[in-house]
């Protein structure tokens, strides 16, 4: 392990972070670097941003799977480095929204007839009625 993974280990120990997020963490720094066969504090948040695309582009990350590698670089150079860079050196991707499923209104009536229980319909019928008029 190198003199800066091992500063940056014990700074995630003082801080008590988890074990798998020191491990990840550290394999986040070391793929970075190993990217750009470069020490990490060679480079800059060109690098960084140019990493990021990488992953997204050419590895097909998804948008919450690069949380740790961000994480990873913030820490590095914020804690172990002690740079004052913000936090549009390290950009957070958007997560995309969802839209919630809609059920149209012959897949309710098939849901309802599926309950055998007249007790347990009624039940279901009326949530559903209210979450219904809540929306509106």
């Amino acid at each position: 392990m190198t003199p800066l993974l091992q500063r940056m280990l014990h700074d995630m120990q003082i801080r008590n972070l988890a074990e798998n997020t020191q491990k990840s963490y550290l394999l986040q720094v070391s793929s970075f670097a190993r990217h750009f066969c470069r020490w990490p504090e060679l480079l800059s948040p060109d690098e960084i941003r140019t990493w990021l695309v990488y992953l997204r582009e050419e590895r097909k990350l998804a948008p919450a799977s690069l949380g740790p590698t961000i994480g990873a670089l913030r820490f590095l150079y914020r804690i172990t480095h002690k740079r004052d860079w913000s936090d549009e050196d390290f950009p957070l991707p958007r997560k995309p929204v969802r839209l919630p499923v809609i059920l149209s209104p012959g897949e309710v009536t098939t849901f309802f007839n599926a309950i055998p229980s007249l007790k347990q319909r009624t039940i279901l019928m009326i949530a559903y009625a209210l979450a219904c008029a809540c929306r509106r």
